[in-house]
């Protein structure tokens, strides 16, 4: 492997070969544009397409880019509710091509790059936002135990671990310093709620633009990038649904500032909140904004990893983290106004 952006096929093709039944070469890669985590691939070869994702070059945090629990959890849920791409093999033999990786079905299907939806007629995009809605209540029904993934995540408060680990993460990558970010750590450790006893399966970076849809419906086909999938508490991933929309509209923020919701078809952020709760049972959920300035403090510290791997050299998109990490102040400062509606 000579960089983030290089596959060896012949590697590639060599190991597939004798681990996975009916591979046939000769085999082509095409790297995805998208993505700045672990660099992903679609593999073509005369028969069939696959997806190959793997870790990215060069020295990693400690933890990161979990390829082999990405395939982990992604085997387990598929007798579930929860659409996924079928797992074929995992090769955690870095010799091959300088780290582990797994390969799996390559999924026909339509991807939205942000929650405008632009293509779209109001009624659809409604339709697509309720769906994504619909399957985030599935991840977090998972019978975790059923699925063998009961020892996926730590026992204990889920926030207190990934406070505690996102800091550390954070500290690692720093590379300029940012007080409000300091003060947000500092917030989120000494106001966490009391744990209410939900463990479930939590996906870490539940995001339309990590859903595969149906070509012609608004069905989910597959959730992807499960890399920052664990056992935790399940309004993670509902507040980092809210945080991201409360970004700027396009291709980089992804989100929906500005947007006349009601007229373009999508749901407010209180809609969606209590169609979550509809469909899991829930009475309301008190004190969101500490959810939502956990959310903002994470996606800060992982695109501050982003930006220190561009100016290691190690980025899979380097223009495009080095912009991203730019974003890691706004973060923290929107992670204090959250904090500041906790009563």
């Amino acid at each position: 492997m000579t960089d983030a952006n290089t596959l060896d096929t012949e590697a590639v093709s060599q190991w597939l070969s004798t681990h996975l039944d009916d591979f046939s070469g000769p085999l082509t890669a095409e790297k995805f544009a998208q993505g700045q985590s672990n660099p992903t691939y679609l593999l073509k070869t005369p028969t069939r397409d696959y997806v190959l994702r793997r870790k990215p070059a060069g020295v990693l945090l400690k933890s990161a880019h979990a390829v082999e629990r990405e395939f982990r959890v992604q085997k387990a849920l598929a007798a579930s509710n929860v659409p996924v791409a079928h797992m074929h093999v995992l090769c955690e033999d870095t010799s091959v091509i300088g780290s582990a990786f797994y390969v799996m079905d390559a999924i026909k299907g339509r991807s939205f790059g942000e929650p405008t939806m632009p293509s779209l007629a109001p009624a659809e995009r409604h339709a697509v936002i309720d769906e994504m809605n619909r399957v985030l209540a599935a991840i977090h029904d998972v019978d975790i135990t059923a699925a063998g993934l009961a020892d996926y995540g730590p026992e204990g408060n889920y926030y207190a671990r990934q406070i505690s680990r996102w800091a550390q993460q954070y500290e690692a990558s720093q590379t300029t310093n940012i007080p409000d970010m300091t003060a947000l750590i500092d917030w989120l450790q000494n106001n966490m709620p009391e744990d209410d006893g939900q463990r479930t399966l939590v996906h870490g970076d539940y995001r339309i633009d990590n859903l595969l849809f149906a070509p012609d419906s608004a069905q989910i086909s597959a959730v992807l990038d499960w890399e920052l999938s664990t056992i935790g508490h399940p309004y993670a991933d509902l507040a980092a649904v809210i945080m991201q929309w409360s970004m700027p509209q396009g291709a980089e923020g992804r989100g929906l500032l500005g947007v006349d919701r009601a007229a373009h078809g999508l749901m407010s952020d209180e809609e969606f909140i209590a169609a979550y709760c509809a469909r899991r049972g829930l009475s309301g959920i008190d004190n969101f904004g500490f959810y939502l300035a956990f959310s903002y403090f994470r996606m800060g510290a992982i695109l501050q990893g982003v930006l220190k791997r561009a100016l290691d050299g190690n980025a899979s998109s380097p223009d495009q983290a080095k912009r991203l990490g730019a974003y890691v102040p706004a973060f923290a400062e929107a992670g204090l106004k959250a904090a500041r509606t906790v009563t």
